[in-house]
Order: structure tokens, then sequence, then C-alpha cells
């Protein structure tokens, strides 16, 4: 057997120097001859590159050199994430007296195929899925397809500087991102590196995006609050910290306006929060990050962004990353609320993935896993036991529906993997119903556990109100002759929807929706005109917080309802009606 090597080389080397080379070959590949051909190459500095198959035996100056700075690197690396920078001088010289120079075997694949963020590898035959490889112009890719003779690569970049007959190498490190403290307040793309102009991040560790979900022994139940501030959910379908509620309706319902709004009420509730962006338009996120800016959101926020104009591995990757983000603060005793907008262009990404790399379609074109694609994701989110770590993530995944359609494939799946979904409908929003949550198909699998005392006995009877008000309006809008009951549960059902709704970026505090339940339920809303219902209840919270602020620290301190205090509340609000009409008299 005969076997083609190639000699990179700065001084060619001399008839001896060739038969020891063809000598060394011949014993490690069990070949009977070699044909070496020589090409000069002097950006090696001194030294050779022996290159034959997919193994490169790397003897230059030039790799000399970079395995140092990868040492140095590694070195300063692990010093600044231990906070021991004024020892950097002495570990270094420790290190690099240490260091030693060998001769580096690696595995080299070659391009065979390359388009659409896709490229196809020989050569790099002990590669796993996930893996980082990085091509001779720089460019790193994934590991997405391993086959029996080739490998399917995804890129984290541009492939013009890639051509087929390009080199590309293992680096033996799974796909990760840098994670840290500095990252709040910090626009980041999927692999981590700031977009926002505000200078290099430095990180405290380097963690996989790709992590085993937490197992059921490490796991708490969802008891704690995770409150939105928006009247509706929180009375109705209550979040708990480690829950996952899917936000789900057609294009322009308000899907992230309710994951605004959420992330507007953790101000001053030690929660941490993390926005990825998946598919949207960078104007879009922009308009986000002005919001947040001017609510004093951004210093407890992180914008993960994968924008329209990313390559679709970016996309794909991008919630990973965030979930790993949010991971690092989960296991360091903190709670974390996500929020993955949105899931249906995150399947989107991965099915042209797919296609590109010639794996089978099946329904609706989605590959065979695009299922495991959002149940590994959403499953790292959970409540954890002290010894775990005590944190928390909860994840509010954004599903897009066409037409209302939540039967569709990729919805079907999501509502299946977590625990309660907010329904929002275009016909409720077009009426003037914001959020335009649908409350007979929103449901919240956690329930009143994930509700304080004092919001679950204020809330206890509003969704049978509401339903029964639905109902009964079917029935008598052709009807006249109504008795006095009937027209009562119709009034307070009227003021109920009126309660219900909240403008853009105002959310309650828990006291105040308290307060506001239990006046509509001692039908305190009722008797006053559709039109001056919001005007009526801002009025009544000024009220309440400046003659009756012990009602508010009360609340807030008990986190419970009591008799007295329900009597306390019912009383003031009829005090304040009773003024109120006494000016306009």
């Amino acid at each position: 057997m005969i076997i083609e090597a190639e000699l990179r080389y700065v001084t060619a080397p001399d008839k001896n120097q060739l038969a020891k080379m063809k000598d060394f070959l011949k014993k490690e590949h069990g070949a009977e001859d070699v044909n070496i051909n020589l090409i000069e190459d002097a950006s090696l500095k001194s030294g050779f590159i022996l290159r034959v198959g997919t193994k490169e035996y790397d003897w230059s100056e030039k790799g000399r050199i970079d395995q140092l700075k990868n040492k140095i690197n590694d070195v300063v690396t692990k010093t600044s994430l231990s906070n021991q920078a004024e020892n950097i001088v002495s570990i270094l010289r420790a290190s690099i007296e240490e260091f030693e120079l060998e001769a580096k075997t690696r595995e080299i694949g070659i391009v065979t195929f390359v388009g659409d963020g896709i490229v196809t590898v020989e050569g790099i035959n002990h590669s796993c899925y996930g893996e980082i490889v990085i091509f001779d112009c720089g460019v790193k890719g994934m590991v997405q397809d391993v086959r029996r003779d080739e490998i399917g690569i995804i890129l984290f970049g541009r492939d013009t500087g890639i051509f087929e007959g390009s080199h590309v190498v293992r680096t033996g490190k799974m796909a990760g991102t840098p994670v840290g403290d500095a990252y709040l307040g910090r626009i980041i793309d999927a692999l981590g590196s700031p977009i926002d102009g505000g200078g290099e991040i430095e990180a405290d560790e380097y963690r996989p995006i790709e992590n085993p979900a937490p197992g059921i022994v490490d796991r708490l139940s969802v008891s704690v609050p995770m409150e939105t501030g928006i009247l509706s959910i929180d009375s109705m379908f209550p979040i708990g910290r480690g829950q996952r509620e899917l936000i789900i309706g057609d294009r322009q319902t308000g899907k992230t306006s309710i994951a605004m709004d959420t992330i507007l009420n953790q101000k001053g509730k030690d929660v941490i929060c993390i926005y990825v962006a998946i598919g949207q338009k960078a104007s879009t996120i922009a308009k986000l990050v002005n919001t947040l800016k001017k609510n004093d959101a951004m210093d407890y926020t992180i914008i993960v962004a994968a924008t329209a104009s990313d390559p679709a591995p970016l996309q794909y990757i991008a919630p990973y990353s965030g979930t790993a983000l949010a991971e690092y603060f989960m296991y360091q005793g903190k709670d974390v609320l996500i929020v993955y907008d949105d899931l249906s262009k995150h399947a989107v990404a991965y099915r042209a993935i797919s296609l590109l790399l010639e794996r089978s379609p099946g329904r609706e074109a989605y590959p065979g896993d695009v299922f495991y694609l959002h149940s590994r994701l959403l499953e790292r989110s959970s409540r954890l036991t002290p010894e775990a770590g005590g944190g928390s993530i909860t994840a509010l995944p954004i599903i897009e529906t066409q037409a209302g359609d939540v039967s569709a494939y990729i919805p079907t799946n999501v509502i299946s993997i977590t625990d309660g979904q907010i329904y929002l409908e275009s016909e409720l929003f077009n009426a003037g119903q914001r959020p335009a949550v649908n409350v007979g198909l929103s449901v919240s699998r956690v329930g009143g556990a994930a509700q304080t005392k004092a919001m679950k006995k204020a809330a206890g009877s509003v969704r049978i109100d509401l339903a029964q008000y639905r109902e009964m309006e079917v029935f008598t809008q052709f009807s006249s002759d109504l008795d006095e009951n009937t027209k009562k549960q119709l009034a307070h059902g009227r003021a109920l929807i009126e309660l219900l709704k909240q403008p853009l970026g105002a959310p309650f505090l828990m006291a105040e929706q308290v307060i506001t339940l239990v006046a509509a339920n001692a039908h305190i809303f009722s008797d006053v005109p559709i039109s001056e219902i919001k005007k009526f209840r801002v009025d009544l919270l000024k009220f309440m917080s400046t003659e009756h602020s012990d009602i508010y620290s009360e609340l807030e301190f008990s986190k419970d309802l009591t008799d007295e205090t329900r009597e306390v509340i019912v009383e003031a609000c009829e005090e304040f009606k009773k003024q109120r009409e006494t000016k306009q008299e």
C-alpha cells in the first residue's frame, strides 16, 4: 500500500531527513511506501507540518507559539475567574516553566460541500455531536450530524471564506457560552458576545449550552408566586417560580407585551430576567430595550438576540445559550425569569437546518426530533431544593399560531410540555379587551399553589362569575324583561370585564390587585358607568394608598386576606364612593 503525504516547510529537508520521515510514516500507518509532496510555507517561521490523510503532525514554530498562547489564555481565564489578578504574574511564570513544547497530532477534516450555512466534512471521524470545530479561515462551527463516512456541521459565521478542500480541526470542546454577573444589563448574541457597543464582558465561567435537566430529587414543588402584575393572569392563571407557562396566540395579539410587563413587574423583587429574541427584527428588539431602560429594568435584565438577519444556526442555539446563563444564576440560589420569543421561529430555524442536512422531513416538514428540540429546553426550568442550589428558572415560552389554530404541530407539542397556557385571541384584542386573554382556553396547571393567600381568597369566584356572565349575556341580548338578580349579575360581569383591561407597561402591585378584586366582589363597581370604571379604579387606589396605607402594608406583609381586612377594604371603598358621589352632586 502506497500512501500520499504533504510536507509544509520553511527550509527544504535533505535526503536523510526525508528518508526518516518516510520511515516514521510507514511505521505509523503500516504502509509499504510513502509519496511526499513538498510545499514551501514561510508562515510556519521554522520547522514543518506533515499531513497524511486526516492526520496532521505539527513540528513548526508557529504551532508551538500557538500552544504557548493557548496555555497563557487558559491561565489568564482561570485566574480572572478566581479573582486572583494580583497573583497572575507568578502563576504565569510557573506555568511557562512547567510548559513543554510537543509535536501536536491533530485530526484534520476536508470540506466536501459548503452552502447555506451548512458544511459537509470528511476526515474528522472521531468528532462527536455538539462539538465545536474551527475552519482554517477562523470561522467556528458545531457538529450537528454524525454519519457513517462524513460529518454535517452548522456554521456560527459567514461561509465566504470556506471552500471545498478547506481544512477543519476539532477542538475537543462542546458548544458553550461564557456566563457571569457582568452580563446583567447587556445585549449579547447567541455565542455570548456583546452587541450593544458597551465593550467586552468579563465572564466568570464557561457553561455548555446543552445541559441535563435537574432530576426529580433536586426539584421542589412550585409554591412561590411569580407575579406578572397583570390582574387577569395573577387572579385566574397564576404563575409560580419554577413553572413553564406558555403564551400563545396569533401575531399582533400582545404576546410580547405580557412578557414585557412581567419583566417590568420584577423590579425590586430580586429576580433576574433573560429575554431571548429569536428571529425578531433588530428594530423591534431596540424598542423593547428602550422600554426596559425607561423603566429602569435593564439593571436586572439580559437580552440574548438572534435577529432575523442572523444565520439559522445562531437562531437555533440562542434559547439554549439563554438557558445556560439562567442556570448559572439558578445554581447560585437566585430566581430567574426567562422569556423565549418565540419558539415558532426557533422550530422553523431548526427545520431549515435539518432539511439542509438532508434529514427526513416529517409532519409539516419538521424533523422527527422537533418535540425533543423544545422538551430538552423547557425541562431545564425548575425550582431547586436548597441542597441543589435553591434557585429557580421560570419560563415563559411564546408560540405564534396561524388563524388561531392551536391544534397545529408546534403549538400542540409545546402545550404538552408546559404547565399551562395563556391563550390570546385576535377577536378580543380587536374588540379592545387588552390583554386579550381567553378565559375559557387559558389554564395554569399549578393553580392556587402559586398564589398568595390574599390573592387566592380575593380571586375565588372571578372565573366562575365571568363564565356565568358570558353565558347569560348570550341568552339575554334579545330579552328586555330581566329580573333584578339577572341585572345585578350582568352589571357585575360587565364591570369585571372592564377591570381586567389594563394599559401597557403598568403592572399592578399585589395589594392593588387584591383591593380591586375585593371591591369588585362587593359590587362597588357594578353601578358605575362602564366608561368611568377605569378612572374610578385609579382614583380608588390612589385614595386607598393615601388614606388607608395600613391596608397596603398589611397585605404586603402578611400575604393574607382576613375577614377583618376584607371588611375594612369594603368599608373604605364605600366611603370613597360616597365622597365621589357627593362631589359630583
